[in-house]
């Protein structure tokens, strides 16, 4: 008899560890009036769910817990939304499992 069990991506990323760069973070949003449909897919699409829209409709990240999986560079990169370099030595994403 199988038994499945549901993880949630939540439970999956929690084994992965995150070094934050106090101050640094390695993605920012630059500023906008309006998000442009690349940016507001953001908010749906990074598997770490690092952006979310605040109450004024404007597009915000939390770098901490990023994968770097580059979903963010590759759909907003070359519209200049999101500005994406690597974590500083020691810092960022370490992976449980390799």
């Amino acid at each position: 008899m199988k038994t499945a069990i549901a993880e949630r991506i939540e439970d999956k990323l929690y084994q992965n560890r995150y070094l934050v760069d106090s101050g640094r973070p390695h993605i920012t949003v630059r500023p906008h009036r309006s998000p442009s449909l690349n940016l507001l897919a953001l908010t749906r699409v990074c598997p770490a769910k690092c952006y979310e829209l605040n109450q004024t409709g404007q597009v915000e990240v939390t770098a901490d817990g990023c994968m770097e999986c580059g979903t963010c560079r590759v759909l907003c990169g070359a519209n200049g939304d999101v500005e994406w370099n690597y974590p500083r030595g020691g810092f960022g994403v370490l992976f449980k499992f390799g």
